[in-house]
């Protein structure tokens, strides 16, 4: 089942749009293509936290948290970029995309004084 997100600001890199449908992709369980609702054919794919990294475990501000009007962090499905390449998929850790599941009201935000890297490679097992 396919979701509508709003942004409470544009994504970095693809301003204006703040409009996207959040789709699962058949056969990979957390997996979703987060495209821009604008047709401009953007496209992220972002997995599903929880499912592929359950070990992390970032620490959203208080303002990030109230933005997104966020009752509490069971509220929060956590999203992080992911980045295919040839030498395997990367995901950045630093910025993840933080979802209201109840509203679909989201944000990608900075992760400050964290030490979560911008580009982990994504292990076998994860995948």
């Amino acid at each position: 089942m396919s979701a509508a997100l709003t942004f409470v600001a544009p994504p970095p890199g693809l301003a204006p749009l703040v409009d996207f449908t959040l789709r699962p992709v058949d056969g990979a369980p957390g997996l979703f293509a987060l495209e821009a609702a604008a047709g401009s054919g953007r496209r992220l794919f972002v997995l599903d936290a929880s499912v592929y990294l359950p070990d992390y475990q970032p620490v959203i501000s208080d303002e990030d948290a109230a933005a997104l009007d966020l009752a509490g962090p069971e509220q929060a499905l956590v999203l992080v970029v992911a980045n295919p390449g040839p030498a395997g998929t990367t995901v950045n850790l630093l910025a993840p995309v933080v979802v209201n599941s109840a509203t679909g009201a989201c944000a990608q935000v900075i992760l400050e004084g964290q030490d979560w890297p911008l580009r982990a490679e994504l292990s076998p097992q994860s995948a």
